[in-house]
């Protein structure tokens, strides 16, 4: 834990160095979003949810000078690591320059990075108002958490490092950033429940993902005569269901789990159609075999 401790304060953080880390984490994003092996996976989380991005930003607060240096440092770093992370893909996407309409909300970001690295600075202090300080951070953490853990449920073992990451964080932040031990203890039990609490809720209701599939089978609309099934149940269930905004019957799903299984669709003669079933997240992709 001293070892850790050393990074958040012990760091001689200057300008240079800075700017080096600036274009390191923005090129790393660039990448994993660019390479189709890490998607869906722990290592393209930095590129859509906020955790590591916190823990950059503590970083930096807690290497800075003074509450001036802090804000600007925090300002300068995302004003220079997030438009490359979008410039470095361009290239490489369909879209091209549009990308940089991602890029928008990034900027309020950022410029709300100078009241916040000012405001943070005062983390250093090691007072009970710096752990109110810490507070948000330790809540965007949480809803990362929150997230993942219930994705890492669905497609187990995938997001198995986001949600680690963020149970460590969660418990690191308040016993490296102080050095009361009443705020130790009392930071450390408010985590430690957050992330009961939350890994409670998420095995009790834990991530489910509804689709209606398809409506037709051989040209032919689907009735209430019809049954489906998937050819292992533990990939979801399905149903014949009466859509009323289409007033035709589909096939629907409510899938619990990612991966790839059959679905089969008998039609009331006995026949039975068969398709590839690919789930991932709030997506799929069906093809008839």
């Amino acid at each position: 834990m001293n070892k850790i401790k050393k990074l958040f304060g012990d760091v001689n953080l200057t300008w240079p160095k800075l700017l080096i880390f600036a274009i390191v984490a923005g090129a790393f994003t660039a990448l994993v979003c660019i390479l189709p092996q890490v998607q869906d996976t722990s290592f393209h989380t930095i590129a859509v949810s906020f955790e590591v991005w916190v823990l950059f930003g503590i970083f930096i607060i807690m290497n800075s000078k003074s509450n001036m240096d802090s804000a600007l440092k925090c300002f300068v770093f995302f004003l220079i690591s997030q438009p490359l992370v979008y410039l470095i893909q361009v290239p490489f996407s369909a879209e091209g320059w549009g990308l940089f309409h991602y890029y928008r909300h990034w900027f309020l970001l950022t410029l709300a990075c100078l009241p916040m690295g000012y405001i943070g600075y005062y983390i250093k202090k090691g007072k009970w108002w710096g752990y109110l300080i810490l507070l948000p951070m330790i809540a965007l953490t949480a809803m990362t958490y929150k997230q993942y853990f219930a994705y890492f449920i669905y497609c187990f073992p995938f997001y198995i490092l986001t949600s680690l990451f963020c149970i460590a964080a969660l418990l690191i932040y308040p016993n490296v950033l102080f050095d009361d031990k009443k705020i130790k203890k009392v930071g450390t039990a408010i985590s430690a429940l957050i992330i009961v609490v939350i890994t409670v809720i998420t095995l009790i209701n834990p991530l489910k993902y509804t689709a209606d599939l398809i409506s037709e089978v051989d040209g032919k609309e689907i009735t209430s005569d019809y049954q489906a099934s998937l050819a292992n149940d533990k990939y979801g269930d399905v149903s014949i269901v009466y859509i009323d905004g289409l007033n035709s019957y589909m096939v629907h799903a409510d899938f619990k789990r990612k991966g790839q299984t059959e679905l089969i669709v008998k039609a009331p003669d006995g026949t039975t159609t068969k398709y590839d079933l690919d789930i991932g997240i709030f997506v799929y992709d069906i093809t008839e075999k």
